[in-house]
């Protein structure tokens, strides 16, 4: 590829609206530009790393025997109907054809799976089965942001599998387990692979993979003890117990006191020695009252599953900082840490609050993991420390069981002749996701670090001076040997300034940088740099140059 003549819109300043780190770099290195809110063109430069990412997925998909398909974007309403999906996810494009039957915009495609296995699976021969696909998604993102990492449009690698019993399932999902971790690493990224909520999409189980960077949306807790590891959404920590006071129960005035860090300053009482009271109303489960200790937040996705997936929303029909347990007639859920422990709390009068008082003697409540776990808790599997981590979704897995499969008929014979339903698993990776985690992980204060095996070229070649004649030939000697070495190359062939040939081979972040300059007739060298630190250099003859950039570490480690 020539830039001369090539749709690389470099820029030299951050855009103002870009936060993200991998934002700020995509559009100055021009890979994307925006269209919308989350709708993302892909400039060749982009295209080129999608394309090196997707490879590497078909490869590693191709090798665990699945086979690849292409299923419609634009689906019957009548099957997310079926499966129960059609009401509950906001995110959801809905829309009427001109007959008015109702259609979607698919985000995910478990439905159509099963829709299709129904009709094409017969017995327990046809079993397992691994169907895959690399489509376009839509989803309607209340707030898209981060560039590419949360969009309302995006390209997904999904695959299926289907299976007789939970034991195949099993290792279908280790399968893929492992072909996951593969294709992680060969982009070049590290990575965690954590329990997580099985969410809208249900089952028996789910795991994630999560690429640690400052511009994480979500987080992880993780042990370095024993390699515990899981999202904060599900994550289970033991945090320190504060020493407790005698359990004597007594009401004290605490006015215009309402927020606990006003509360503890009026009291002269430790965070941790308080209970942060919170009204929740279910849809179906009504008034719920939550408890969590004072120096911690609640996690409403933990919440959402105590109440049985009810959606919820804080309730101020009691007077704000003074809710509390001791006398309350609604239902009482205390996260499992306050067992046993002596608290301040609201005494439900404006103005007052309780001391001493003690869950199970003062009030009862349900026990469940509430709290979002923080750095620092007890390992709940070896107690050593947690850290807790910024990380992006890159990948997840799901073990679905027969959900999908009951809701639309996706039947087969087994041996006996006996009609079971398919066992099914999907399996998710955002090829634009990889981008941005390598982009966010490997960058440097000059520009991007490509990975060797997901970088839209391996060789950036600069032309020093085009008015060289010299130097221009051997450029055009070193571009064809690349293309020759299956080396990918670009040739930096405009007629700019060096300064600003150089500063965009630094910001568009190939493996390799090769100047023809004025070194070629002065020694007969041309100079080879490569991008990641520390940046070694090497000066050879022309004759050498391919052989020089074939035997760099940089490739050795990305075969």
């Amino acid at each position: 590829m020539r830039l001369a003549k090539s749709l690389v819109p470099t820029l030299r300043e951050d855009p103002a609206d870009a936060e993200a780190l991998s934002h700020k770099l995509m559009l100055r290195a021009g890979l994307v530009r925006q269209l919308a809110a989350g709708i993302y063109v892909y400039l060749p430069i982009g295209l080129r790393v999608m394309e090196k990412i997707d490879a590497i997925i078909r490869e590693e998909m191709n090798a665990i025997g699945g086979q690849e398909i292409s299923m419609p974007v634009l689906q019957p309403a009548d099957i997310w109907q079926k499966s129960g999906r059609w009401e509950g996810i906001p995110e959801m494009f809905k829309l009427q054809d001109r007959y008015g039957r109702d259609m979607v915009l698919g985000m995910t495609h478990e439905e159509v799976i099963a829709w299709l296995a129904a009709r094409e699976i017969r017995s327990y021969r046809d079993l397992p089965q691994i169907w895959y696909q690399i489509q376009t998604k839509e989803r309607d993102e209340a707030r898209p942001r981060s560039g590419v990492l949360r969009t309302r449009e995006f390209v997904m690698k999904d695959s299926y599998t289907l299976d007789p019993d939970l034991a195949a399932l099993e290792r279908s999902y280790a399968a893929h387990e492992g072909a996951y971790r593969r294709i992680f690493e060969r982009c070049g990224l590290r990575f965690y692979v954590a329990q997580s909520d099985t969410g809208m999409m249900g089952g028996l189980g789910a795991h994630e993979f999560l690429a640690p960077c400052a511009a994480g949306e979500d987080e992880i807790a993780i042990c370095a003890g024993c390699g515990y590891a899981a999202n904060v959404e599900i994550a289970r920590g033991v945090p320190a117990p504060p020493g407790f006071p005698p359990a004597s129960r007594e009401e004290v005035a605490t006015p215009n006191a309402r927020t606990i860090a006003e509360v503890s300053a009026l009291l002269k009482v430790d965070p941790r020695l308080m209970l942060k009271s919170l009204l929740y109303v279910g849809r179906r489960t009504g008034p719920v009252l939550v408890l969590v200790r004072g120096d911690h937040a609640l996690h409403e996705r933990k919440l959402a599953r105590a109440l049985g997936g009810d959606e919820v929303r804080q309730h101020l029909g009691a007077p704000a900082g003074s809710v509390g347990p001791v006398g309350a007639h609604v239902p009482v859920l205390a996260d499992e840490h306050l067992r046993g422990g002596v608290y301040v709390t609201g005494a439900n009068r404006e103005g007052f609050h309780l001391r001493g008082v003690t869950p199970g003697r003062d009030f009862e409540p349900r026990f469940v993991d509430l709290h979002t776990v923080a750095a620092g808790e007890a390992c709940v599997e070896c107690g050593k420390p947690l850290a807790v981590e910024k990380v992006i979704e890159v990948g997840n897995i799901f073990k679905l069981g027969t959900k999908y499969s009951d809701a639309l008929g996706a039947m087969f014979l087994d041996e006996g002749g006996k009609e079971q339903p398919i066992i099914m698993g999907s399996y998710g990776i955002g090829p634009a996701r990889i981008a941005a985690a390598a982009v966010e992980q490997c960058a440097d204060a000059d520009g991007i670090v490509w990975p060797a095996s997901i970088a839209p070229f391996h060789v950036h070649i600069v032309v020093v001076s085009l008015r060289d004649a010299a130097q221009v030939a051997a450029a055009e000697e070193v571009y064809a040997g690349c293309r020759a070495a299956g080396l990918d190359a670009l040739l930096d062939d405009r007629d700019e300034r060096p300064g600003v040939k150089f500063k965009d081979a630094d910001l568009l972040g190939m493996p390799v940088r090769v100047t023809v300059g004025n070194a070629l007739a002065k020694e007969g060298v041309v100079e080879i740099k490569e991008r990641r630190a520390p940046r070694a250099e090497h000066r050879v003859a022309r004759d050498r140059v391919i052989d020089t950039i074939r035997g760099l570490e940089v490739f050795r480690a990305s075969r």
